[in-house]
Order: C-alpha cells, then structure tokens, then sequence
C-alpha cells in the first residue's frame, strides 16, 4: 500500500500543490513500462508540486512495481546538488519488484537512458530509528547493510529539463537495482566507523575501477541520508530499506563495458563487508 513519503510538507502542501494531471501521469507511466522516451513532469512547479505529482505517480506504478519497500536518497553530494540546482538531496521510494537479487542479469537496455551506480542499502531493523540524531544512533537501529549496484533512468526524452524538481516529480529516476547479500549489524559501534571509513569501488569484469568513492562523499555518513528523510517528515518502520545515494559519479552503461561486479572495500576499521554484488551483463 501507498505511504506518503512527506507527510509535513504534504500535509502544509497538496491542497495547493499543483499536481501533474492524470492524463500526464499516464502518458508518463506508459513512457515508462515501455522504456520511451517521455516527457518531464512539473518542470514548472515547486517542490512540493512535485512531490504531490510523485505520489499521484507511485500509486500508478505499484500495480506495475509491487509496493514500496523503501526509500531513494539522491543528489547526496555539494557538485551534485549545484549540477541540478538544488541545496539539499532529493528523494523517491523504492519498489519491491526493481529490487534484483544477487546474481541478476540485467540487459544494457535496461531503460531509456540506463546508469550504472555503486550504492548502498541500509535496512531498518527497528522503530526506535526514529528517535536517532546522529549517524551512530541511525546505525544502532540497523538490521543490516546491502552492497547495491542501483541501476537509475533518467527516462527524459532529448530536450526536456532534467533538474531537481522533475528529478523529485519522478521519483529520482529509480528503475532496477542488484542488491548483494546482507552485512548483519552486529556490532554498530565498528560499522558506523567503518561506513565512514570505506572506499567504494564499482569495478569492471576484468578488474578496471570505474568509480571510488570514501563511504564519507554520502552526507559525510551514509547513515546521515536517514537522518535527512527523517528531518523531511518520513516515518521509518523496521523493514524499511533506504538507498543513501551515490558513491562516485553515476555512469551510462555503455562506459562500464562489461562490469560484472562492485565492491567495498573497507577503511583502517578492519570490518570485512562481505561478497561483491553483480552488476548488469552488457
């Protein structure tokens, strides 16, 4: 079942909000499910206008999508933001059935316009995450950390705006992702050092890096993506998965060759993050 995903800002917000029209939703969401190039939404609008189009758009695409599962932090470092023109991240959900299990093979066709990213699921395991203010706090009310190699859309067809309010009217281009297997929480104290200590590198088949990132180019902490979603009025339940955003520059699949896998690496912290997750087969 739909959640909304801003209750504050909605609530001040929807009766004013100018929401995309139902044929517009449509016309998108067919663009979508038919991988065609399709045309922005609310490119004019505010913020909050595009969060009342992006949830009139998750409650078309559940029936397509399973139901939400989760949350997608995007836009999470400084040249990112200024890139798109915003001062602060974006977010949109995460949909059960764009959730790819370890060993998943994607065709490079995967979407309109596909990308690659190195990324990283942090599973809720409880809800005293809502009364966390710090990232040690976040990770106390962890289950446990999923390598992801997200794999976004950014669907628009040629000409149209791509910025942070039509990102947001989107849902922040959320398509596919290969989630790797769990890293348990078992001690939080050693994994929210080592979440800001890490390198992440999203490697070719053949061992090429193509990105690397430290675990600290998410917000400072990965866990800080949390305490933003938190901060923009979203109620965590234990379950929940949040993806934190990108380690290093998102790719076009064409320039990841034929990347198989990602891995992270850890900091001085010792903490041995598990297996590598598959990216897509090119």
């Amino acid at each position: 079942m739909f959640r909304i995903i801003l209750a504050a800002l909605l609530a001040a917000g929807t009766a004013s909000a100018d929401c995309a029209g139902d044929a517009e939703i449509s016309a998108y969401v067919d663009a979508y499910l038919s991988r065609a190039p399709a045309k922005a939404l609310g490119a004019d609008g505010s913020l909050e206008d595009a969060l009342c189009t992006q949830g009139k758009l998750i409650a078309a695409l559940e029936p397509e999508m399973g139901p939400v599962v989760g949350y997608k932090v995007g836009l999470t470092s400084k040249p990112a933001q200024e890139h798109f023109g915003v001062s602060e991240p974006v977010m949109g959900v995460l949909y059960r059935d764009m959730l790819l299990e370890d060993g998943a093979e994607v065709p490079s066709g995967f979407g309109t316009v596909p990308l690659i990213e190195a990324d990283l699921l942090l599973v809720v395991g409880d809800n005293g995450i809502r009364e966390a203010t710090t990232p040690d706090e976040v990770v106390a009310h962890l289950s446990a950390l999923r390598p992801f190699i997200e794999l976004p859309d950014l669907t628009f067809a040629e000409g149209e705006p791509v910025n942070g309010i039509t990102l947001t009217a989107i849902g922040v281009a959320a398509r596919l992702g290969v989630v790797g297997a769990d890293i348990p929480v078992e001690d939080p104290a050693a994994i929210s050092q080592a979440l800001a200590s890490m390198t992440v590198t999203l490697a070719a088949a053949d061992g090429t890096t193509l990105t690397e990132a430290p675990g600290a180019a998410v917000l400072g902490h990965p866990a800080n993506a949390v305490l933003w979603l938190m901060s923009k009025g979203v109620t965590l339940r234990a379950g929940d998965v949040v993806s934190v955003g990108s380690f290093g520059p998102l790719l076009p699949v064409a320039k990841a060759g034929a990347g198989r896998e990602s891995g992270v690496r850890p900091g001085s912290s010792g903490w041995t993050p598990g297996r590598p997750c598959p990216a897509p087969d090119h």
